[in-house]
């Protein structure tokens, strides 16, 4: 018994992972890792000796029967306990060691579990926060609202009358998630050594599972990420985040603002505070494109419970405990992806996953290109607004198993976090795509974002060779066009840099070719009004008449300018100033004014020597 307090002793002041430390205090107090190794060890070996058996006699052949088995599993990793749940959940996002009928399965695999006796829930509060309930907190409800794997709430008011949500963590929790880290981590060693079907590495899939939970179980950590949130997202109105109570707040104990709200889930009680679910699913895919692609800090599990409608019509998030964060250089390459996955250059695509570190550099990746292409071809035929996103990622999921894939934890992280986004959306419009309704914040991105690879990817995706492809512009401003946040300011600065940079040059030969073209044509439309003998007598050429009338780049260009939302006349003669100074500028309009004179001086010498026009 000594025994077994002095390793939970040292195990609960182990506030950060450390597999080292963990191995030290287990070795040296070896009956407490041999009574839970008993626990665990046991039925798990058990179900893996019969899945090994039917897998020999041919029975796993049968979908049915795998998946009855991988249910099994799954409820088999739920009795087992807090780690065991989150092994399960990190498995579930990991197409590259799962079959895709047990990633299914595991996806399902839920950590609500019975509360804990609400006497050492406070007894808990009071040891952590060094002082005494009643001097905290005027009123504490010790029954337990809900419960889940590593803590449970209660609703409290504190003394100056604020409402508040109370979240404890279970007793003996970091003990526990120790010994069962410490257990997992060495089966997926012994794993790694003597099944060489496996190709990712378990062990370090266990070490960031194991640092994820150390990040869980530490409440001032999900406080300083709630803060982190808000401070990104304060200057939006349309979400909100909890205020956190810092004086009653530790590393166990957590007091945020109580938030009255309904799920997104519920149409009818949303519908009821006079909120359109369709616009605050929209809110929502925003708010979560602009931390993945923005901001590089995101909300990891957004299900229907920590997604709240407000009554004043906000968004607000709830429980900070997993987040995840996302370089820069990985948010450019993702959007790149999406350009070479919209341009259906699975070449490049392919080159794309060796860059996000999904597969390694010295990869043949010939039998890849074509697998992509079959995941990817139909969908995007469909159209980028049509495309089923869980479906996408089911195939993609098969690809990856199959293939040497390593899926870095951010990218797991965030198709989860999307998939569970696009659950919510089809509660609410059957219809939805999560892929359409992300597609015009990538655009926004690609056309606002002065990063130079980004400027890189606009220019691949507007440019056909040398052509400039007018009605991909079209297509990109008009899906751009939707966001209500874009500046129009901001956006005509990025076409100037753009238009006078040296990589430039294609665009602004267009620009000329169309200006003196219009010019050209309004010159001898007023030409004939002013001349009506000439009108009466002269027979244009009719396939002149088609050309000037339905001029294909004049019709696009001001397509382009008509589709921009508060585009103003007098903004773009504010620009005049810069175009006049800028070098490139001047030389477009002494190259406008040279076009259009030779038009004129053309078609004089045509009119003398009687030629029709």
């Amino acid at each position: 018994m000594a025994e077994e307090l002095s390793d939970f002793i040292e195990a609960a002041g182990l506030l950060e992972y450390d597999p080292k430390t963990i191995t030290e205090i287990y070795k040296g107090h070896p009956l407490r890792l041999l009574h839970r190794l008993w626990q665990t060890l046991i039925p798990l070996g058990l179900f893996l000796l019969k899945i090994g058996i039917e897998k020999i006699v041919g029975l796993l052949n049968n979908k049915k029967q795998t998946r009855k088995r991988a249910k099994e599993f799954t409820e088999l990793l739920f009795k087992l306990g807090p780690a065991f749940i989150k092994a399960g959940q990190a498995l579930s996002i990991r197409p590259d060691i799962v079959p895709p009928i047990v990633l299914e399965e595991l996806a399902q695999l839920q950590d609500q579990l019975p509360g804990f006796d609400s006497k050492l829930a406070m007894a808990c509060i009071e040891e952590d926060l060094g002082i005494q309930i009643e001097k905290v907190y005027k009123k504490l409800e010790e029954i337990p609202i809900c419960a889940a794997s590593l803590g449970q709430v209660h609703k409290g008011i504190l003394l100056n009358g604020a409402h508040v949500a109370v979240k404890v963590q279970r007793p003996g929790l970091r003990e526990q998630i120790t010994l069962d880290l410490y257990i997992v981590r060495n089966l997926a060693l012994w794993l790694n050594r003597n099944i060489k079907l496996i190709r990712s590495d378990l062990v370090a899939l266990i070490d960031e599972l194991g640092k994820r939970v150390f990040e869980e179980m530490d409440y001032l950590q999900e406080a300083y990420n709630a803060e982190r949130f808000q401070n990104f997202h304060k200057h939006n109105p349309k979400i909100a985040v909890p205020i956190i109570y810092k004086h009653a707040t530790s590393r166990r104990v957590l007091t945020m603002e109580w938030i009255e709200g309904v799920k997104l889930t519920n149409l009818e009680a949303v519908k009821s505070l006079g909120i359109d679910p369709d616009k605050m699913i929209e809110t929502g895919v925003n708010c979560s494109l602009q931390q993945l692609l923005e901001h590089g800090f995101f909300h990891a599990d957004p299900h229907p419970g920590n997604l709240l409608a407000l009554n004043d019509g906000r968004l607000c998030y709830l429980d900070f405990g997993m987040m995840s964060e996302i370089s820069r250089e990985s948010r450019t390459g993702l959007i790149q992806a999406v350009v070479h996955l919209v341009n259906r250059n699975f070449q490049k695509l392919s080159n794309d996953f060796v860059q996000l570190g999904f597969l390694a550099e010295d990869i043949n990746l010939e039998p890849i290109i074509p697998a992509f292409e079959k995941v990817f071809g139909d969908a995007i035929a469909l159209g980028v607004n049509k495309m089923d996103f869980k479906s996408v990622t089911d195939d993609l999921s098969g690809v990856m198993y199959k293939f040497p894939f390593r899926v870095p934890p951010y990218y797991a992280l965030i198709i989860r976090s999307l998939i569970t986004l696009e659950g919510i959306a089809l509660s609410v419009d059957p219809n939805f795509k999560i892929l359409g309704a992300a597609y015009p914040y990538f655009a926004k991105r690609l056309i606002e974002d002065p990063d130079p690879e980004l400027r890189k990817s606009l220019k691949e995706m507007i440019f056909n060779g040398k052509t400039l492809n007018w009605s991909t512009i079209e297509d990109l401003v008009k899906t751009t066009s939707s966001q209500v946040e874009l500046n129009i300011d901001v956006l005509i600065d990025q076409i100037l840099d753009f238009l006078f940079s040296k990589n430039g040059f294609i665009l602004r030969k267009e620009i000329i070719q169309v200006i003196v073209k219009k010019i050209d044509y309004l010159n001898w439309y007023l030409f004939q009004k002013l001349n009506k003998s000439l009108t009466k007598n002269l027979k244009r050429n009719k396939k002149e008449n088609i050309a000037l009338t339905n001029i294909y780049s004049t019709k696009h260009f001001i397509n382009v300018i008509k589709i921009i939302p508060g585009l103003k006349l007098k903004m773009i003669l504010t620009k005049l100033p810069r175009f006049v100074s800028e070098k490139e500028g001047r030389a477009m309009g002494f190259k406008i004014i040279q076009g259009v004179s030779e038009k004129i001086m053309v078609r004089t010498i045509k009119l003398a020597a009687g030629v029709h026009q």
